[in-house]
Formats: C-alpha cells, structure tokens, sequence
C-alpha cells in the first residue's frame, strides 16, 4: 500500500495528485485517530512524549508536532485569523511544527503500521503451516503448498535457487551461503514440481561446482533417484528446523 501511494507522489510542481485513499486506508491501519478540523482530514496520534503528532491528508503529507487548532490555523485560516500579524508568520512559515512532508511522511507511517504488527511465532503456529502444506500437497493444490514453503523459507532464512541449481518447473527452496572462493553452497533444499506436485528434500550442502552432486540433485528432481526426505515428511523437517529458533 505504502508502494502505491508513492508512485503517486510527483515532484512539488508536477500537478499530480497523492492516492488519497489507499493513504486513508493506510493510517486507519495505524494508531491515528481521525478528526475533520475545518475543511482538513487530519490523523493524530501522540509521541513518546505525549505530544500530538498530526498528518494532513492532501497533496503535502506534512507531519505536524502541534495541535490539530493550530493545524488548522495554518492550513486553513480564517479571514479574521490572517488580520493577526502573528497569525500570518505562522501561515507563512511552518518549519517549526513541521516534522517531515511527502515521502518521508510516508516511510513514518509505514514503519509505525510495521512496528504494530507482531511477527512472533510459537510451535502450534509451525504446526498449522505444516498441516496446511500437507494437506495442499494431498489435495494437489499448488498455491497452498507454495504457500507454506514461503512461510517456512521465511522462517529459516531460505532462498530461491541460484541460476546453478534451478531446474525448470520447479519451485525450489534452500540455505545459500558462499565460501571464499566464490563457490556457492546450497542445501538443504526442498524441491517442488509444480507439473507433477512431487515434493523432495535434500538434507545436505551442494557445491555450484559440484558437478557430480548437481547432477545428483537433478535425477532426484525428475524421479530416477530416491530424496532423502520426501512428500508431507518434508514438511515435518522444515517445522522441526524452525521449532529450533524457540527453543
């Protein structure tokens, strides 16, 4: 979301207008509340500090470290409000309440929305990935069981095949590191056939100049040789390995 409202920010003077909607959708992710404040949509949260922090949503984006009155003075004054010349300072110059504008005001809000999420996981969680991808795997349902590999390689810090290791047609998953002489390591990895729904775990580290063991992974991957871990027991290998991290 906070992708799409960025690709609709131009420059200052290029006339484009934010994605005011996805914006919207956005803070009301977060901790603001909202409050119409004359003709101005703002999002007030408090700091640290217990000071207001304000957003404005319009083309500026512009955080403010003040009150909503006070936004709104500068923002959107009234005829009496300008006849004030302390008024009119603070209509011309804001740079002492603002705090960011535009894209920076956007990275704010997205890093809040990311701080408000928690991401810490238990056994029972690893449980259900593990029972979905069974159950996807049985059902032959692709998306599920792709699914559950992600969330595992997520997990475990896994990667996508490197150029050397990838076979067509599938999806394939593992530890990458790389030594000192440039060679890549890879393993252990899972390999997926989308076209047959066969899914293989190899329990070791591949080198990318192993030609032998490369090979080796190949005729695992096409059937003429048995995997150490295969089918639904691949999945119990991945949970036990990220069970690993809570202990």
């Amino acid at each position: 979301m906070a992708q799409k409202v960025l690709n609709s920010i131009g420059p200052p003077e290029s006339g484009r207008k934010v994605d005011k909607e996805t914006m919207r959708r956005l803070l009301e992710m977060s901790d603001y509340q909202y409050r119409r404040q004359r003709d101005l949509d703002l999002f007030i949260t408090k700091d640290d500090t217990g000071m207001e922090k304000i957003l404005v949503l319009d083309n500026e984006l512009a955080i403010y470290r003040t009150t909503p009155e006070d936004v709104a003075l500068r923002k959107s004054p009234r005829v009496k409000e300008i006849m004030n010349i302390r008024n009119i300072f603070k209509i011309m110059n804001d740079k002492d309440v603002v705090v960011s504008k535009r894209e920076a005001s956007l990275d704010t809000i997205q890093q809040e929305c990311i701080d408000m999420l928690d991401l810490s996981f238990d056994i029972t969680d690893l449980e259900e990935i593990e029972k979905n991808g069974s159950i996807s795997l049985d059902r032959d349902y692709t998306d599920g069981v792709l699914e559950s590999l992600s969330l595992f390689a997520e997990l475990l810090g896994y990667s996508l095949a490197p150029k050397a290791f990838k076979i067509s047609h599938h999806h394939i998953l593992g530890s990458l590191s790389k030594k000192e002489t440039g060679e890549l390591l890879f393993g252990p990895m899972v390999i997926y056939s989308m076209i047959h729904n066969t899914l293989r775990l190899i329990d070791e580290q591949i080198g990318s100049y192993d030609k032998a063991k490369i090979e080796h992974m190949h005729r695992i991957a096409s059937e003429k040789e048995e995997a150490s871990i295969e089918g639904y027991k691949a999945f119990q290998f991945l949970k036990e390995e990220a069970a690993k991290q809570i202990r």
